[in-house]
């Protein structure tokens, strides 16, 4: 009898929003029946079920005994530096004999820019039904969910700048929803500083949730403040057959052993200055509501080893 491939664990950042946590759930479903071949689940490291522990749980019952996790992020922040692989190593005191390697982060892949700019035409093209060669006219402000990890920040900057080579746009800048500056009005405000006259406010998101549609709440209300300048809204990348394509990359990736994770601006690694109380910092789990794995939705929650040192560094 062969062995199982190793199980595809999808790692998801969780959400508030029920649509946004079920565009997440379905698309672990979809990658299921694209693979038949392999084991796959998914969970949330906080906020929306199931957690990771329980997909892990699941896919131990089947069988599996060596897994790699990916984690469905767009930026590695500290969710994809500490939070997943401290859950993982947790799961692995819980289940003896799991082995599992891990994947890294989907973003800027060439991929997932090229979906951007197909959102970008797409914004364009409703109700002004303008060609996209008027590009030289366009101000792109992509917006990232923003973090208090200035790694996490500068790869939306990447991005913004592989977004921008040899596209043709005026311009792409960039803000953030949460946590980092500049915010959206700021952001928006920039554009106009540069002399913008048309722009497009590009979300770097995944799928629709919470954050997102404050995206476009800002935007609406700036734009409303704003009557001379022509400001529109893109719509998330969304669950298109490139991200599906991407996450089985990144997944032979990490079977393959050739990870490539930035290590060169990581505040855990390097003094950044503001940050250098975090070098050499030990990972700790994040404990969170729903990590309990049982009890989600019954309203008591263990807080299994809150104040335990943990073992993931």
């Amino acid at each position: 009898m062969t062995t199982p491939p190793p199980a595809l664990l999808i790692a998801g950042h969780g959400t508030r929003d029920d649509a946004g946590a079920e565009a997440f759930r379905d698309f672990v479903r979809e990658l299921g029946r694209r693979h038949p071949e392999l084991p796959v689940a998914g969970g949330f490291i906080e906020l929306s079920p199931p957690p990771l522990g329980e997909a892990v749980a699941e896919l131990v019952e089947r069988g599996v005994r060596r897994f790699a996790a990916v984690p469905l992020m767009l930026v590695s922040a500290g969710h994809a530096k500490g939070d997943i692989p401290a859950a993982l190593a947790r799961e692995k005191e819980r289940h003896a004999g799991i082995s599992y390697t891990y994947g890294r982060p989907l973003g800027p892949h060439p991929a997932l820019l090229a979906v951007l700019e197909r959102r970008l035409d797409e914004a364009l093209e409703e109700g002004g039904g303008r060609r996209p060669d008027d590009r030289a006219e366009v101000t792109v402000l992509l917006v990232g969910r923003g973090s208090t990890d200035p790694d996490a920040n500068a790869e939306v900057h990447k991005a913004a700048r592989l977004l921008w080579e040899g596209r043709g746009y005026a311009g792409v800048e960039t803000a953030f929803v949460s946590l980092a500056a500049p915010d959206v009005p700021s952001g928006l405000d920039r554009c106009v500083k540069l002399g913008a006259k048309r722009i497009v406010v590009l979300p770097y998101f995944l799928f629709t949730g919470i954050l997102p549609d404050r995206v476009r709440q800002q935007t609406e209300g700036w734009a409303a403040a704003h009557p001379e300048i022509e400001v529109r809204s893109a719509d998330v990348i969304g669950p298109e057959p490139e991200l599906l394509d991407l996450v089985m990359e990144r997944y032979r990736e990490a079977l393959e052993g050739d990870l490539r994770m930035n290590c060169d601006s990581c505040v855990y690694r390097i003094a950044l200055p503001g940050f250098e109380d975090k070098v050499g910092l030990p990972q700790q789990p994040h404990f969170h509501p729903d990590d309990d794995g049982h009890h989600h939705g019954h309203g008591h929650h263990h807080h299994h080893g809150e104040h335990t040192p943990s073992h993931a560094h």
